[in-house]
């Protein structure tokens, strides 16, 4: 197959890729192999940084870098211990893209821009949209409810028209419901500059993801309904792969000293000292009980993700799922993404110039 031709937008332009696919950072998949082969062909994968330490987090640059010469970038989760020093990791590296969420990067685009690097915020609304764009952010990722893990209260079919109006000089990645060429059509239609698709980059050859977990959610009999939102999970709302253990913990959260225990747990086994976290419990409980939270469903997390214990774990999903029938090569999958958009684009315009107006 001939491959596709280059796809120009404000991203494409910003970012300097071939094509206006993201790939988003998602724990335990987002790595090295998936970020360089999603860059290699022609979008721009984000690594996952949450579940890495400083030292980590820089020998992962590197062994991107030693895959592919083409633009990638890394995630931040400001709120998540850690995550500053991963980010100062990042700067040091001259990594080509930061993509920042849950917290101000003034700091952040100040460094980066330095290097003429480019910082890509993830927002859920207009008033986060606001604040990420004086805090310096290049570009928006807006997630949708449709998402997998931390969506809004918006769908993507709103949302993207809606900030794309309120901040017309800003480019714009959709995230949230996005799994084929026809989405990425309708994303470009709505006011978007290009596509997150996680849940689909999750399910390829080169993803991470446990085997297991590949088979349920590609296989026929998986609908875009097979998914639960709550915040029982890890404290903030988010959408989960419908199953024994996510059943059980949207009914009800884990009590107090359990999330606290297992907060603590996740911190020792990510290497994050203690002193970074007891400080914030007892000065600000709220923020640092989501963060307990957060942690304590780290190990539930890993037994779906990493281990494919689909009974008792939980597995972060998009409603794309449904979308999703088989497990093809990254390179396969953007191109036939690109030959779908192109077809579902010029079916679109056909419709609307035809001479006969006639259905």
């Amino acid at each position: 197959m001939t491959a596709a031709p280059a796809v120009c937008t404000r991203i494409t332009s910003l970012f300097g890729c071939k094509y206006p696919i993201i790939l988003p950072g998602m724990s335990w998949i987002s790595t090295p192999k998936l970020v360089a082969a999603v860059s290699n062909a022609g979008g721009v994968g984000i690594l996952a940084t949450g579940p890495l330490s400083a030292e980590e987090t820089r020998n992962a640059i590197r062994e991107i870098r030693s895959q592919t010469d083409k633009p990638f970038g890394i995630g931040a989760t400001l709120l998540m211990p850690g995550a500053k020093e991963n980010a100062l990791v990042a700067i040091e590296e001259q990594v080509p893209i930061i993509n920042i969420s849950l917290g101000k990067g003034d700091w952040i685009a100040d460094r980066v821009h330095e290097y003429d690097g480019k910082v890509l915020a993830t927002v859920t609304n207009a008033k986060h949209a606001e604040s990420a764009i004086d805090s310096g952010a290049d570009a928006l990722m807006l997630t949708g409810h449709e998402a997998a893990a931390h969506g809004g209260d918006v769908t993507s079919m709103v949302l993207i028209p809606s900030i794309s109006k309120r901040f017309p000089e800003v480019p714009i990645v959709a995230a949230g419901g996005f799994a084929d060429g026809r989405g990425l059509a309708a994303a470009l239609t709505l006011g978007a500059d290009a596509v997150a698709m996680g849940s689909r980059f999750a399910i390829t050859k080169e993803s991470s993801l446990a085997h297991q977990m590949k088979e349920i959610i590609s296989n026929d009999e998986s609908t875009e309904s097979d998914t639960l939102y709550g915040k029982n999970f890890d404290g903030i709302p988010a959408r989960v792969l419908k199953g024994d253990e996510s059943l059980r913990l949207i009914k009800k959260p884990a009590p107090l000293p359990v999330v606290v225990y297992r907060a603590f747990n996740a911190a020792r086994k990510m290497n994050i000292p203690l002193y970074k976290v007891i400080p914030g419990l007892i000065t600000q409980w709220e923020k640092m009980y989501i963060i307990a939270q957060f942690g304590a469903a780290t190990e539930s997390i890993m037994r779906a993700t990493v281990d494919g214990n689909h009974k008792e774990g939980v597995q972060f999903i998009g409603q794309s799922q449904g979308l999703i029938g088989d497990i093809p090569a990254v390179d396969e999958l953007v191109q036939r993404i690109i030959y779908e958009a192109i077809i579902a684009s010029s079916r679109n315009f056909t419709t609307f110039s035809r001479d006969d107006r006639t259905p």
